[in-house]
């Protein structure tokens, strides 16, 4: 099984995550894919990286709400991190405004940037929109350099949300996490069946959004496996079924 997205380097784990990673491994989650979330975090997603390189793979990117006016400084401190022994993927990038909008034509620019950098280099973008859909569509409806392969990570919308990201990115993948298994979340299970099994990988994006039975503690990339059984759910099949087709999607993606 794979996990798309998880930040299990983060402080909120014992011994640099060395712990959630064992955990991980012994729940059947063969591969874990690592954004970083800052330049801070970039040390300890590494150094949990190189100490598991066989089960680990990295993602860098500036994430919106990091983006300020100075933006292209720290960007391209990031940038040569895409050419490093691991890295599979940009990200995570993309538009977030539901906790400020002062930067909003910023994070359209270094969204836009980012997604150049990717097309480039020929590299998966792990896409992070909140509260931005539209404005994010625009950004990648505006490019000229080719669209890479996208994913938009922590998808939680409706299936008129899918529709809309798939009108203009057709080929297009969302990552389905924890908040599939909340009992709120009834447009998202609708959503599911929508997207079709073919466009979706699994994430936990620990230490956020525990699925339930774990509802309120502490996510990690263990509990990839709920999410997979809730999948599996609502397409009616099995859990290896529901296994075997996002973790094929996750390895067409990164080229795993």
């Amino acid at each position: 099984m794979i996990d798309t997205h998880t930040h299990i380097y983060m402080p909120e784990f014992e011994a640099g995550g060395e712990e959630a990673y064992l955990r991980a491994s012994e729940s059947g989650v063969d591969v874990m894919i690592m954004p970083n979330v800052d330049l801070d975090t970039v040390c300890p997603l590494d150094s949990l990286y190189r100490r598991h390189p066989d089960r680990l793979r990295t993602a860098y990117g500036l994430h919106p709400t990091e983006v300020d006016a100075d933006w292209r400084k720290t960007l391209w401190k990031i940038v040569p991190m895409l050419d490093s022994e691991g890295c599979v993927a940009v990200g995570e990038v993309g538009m977030d405004l539901y906790w400020d909008t002062t930067f909003r034509r910023e994070q359209e620019d270094a969204f836009a940037e980012q997604l150049n950098i990717a097309s480039e280099k020929r590299l998966p973008v792990i896409i992070h929109c909140r509260n931005a859909l539209d404005e994010a569509l625009q950004v990648i409806s505006g490019l000229k350099t080719g669209c890479p392969r996208l994913l938009f990570h922590s998808f939680t919308g409706s299936a008129a949300d899918a529709e809309k990201i798939l009108s203009v990115v057709p080929d297009a993948f969302f990552g389905i996490n924890g908040v599939v298994t909340f009992k709120n979340a009834r447009e998202l299970q609708d959503a599911v069946p929508a997207i079709g099994l073919e466009r979706i990988v699994l994430e936990t994006d620990s230490p956020y959004l525990a699925p339930v039975p774990h509802r309120g503690k502490r996510n990690e990339s263990a509990f990839v496996v709920d999410v997979c059984d809730k999948v599996a759910v609502l397409f009616g099949i099995s859990r290896e079924e529901a296994e075997a087709a996002t973790d094929s999607n996750a390895r067409f993606i990164f080229n795993l």
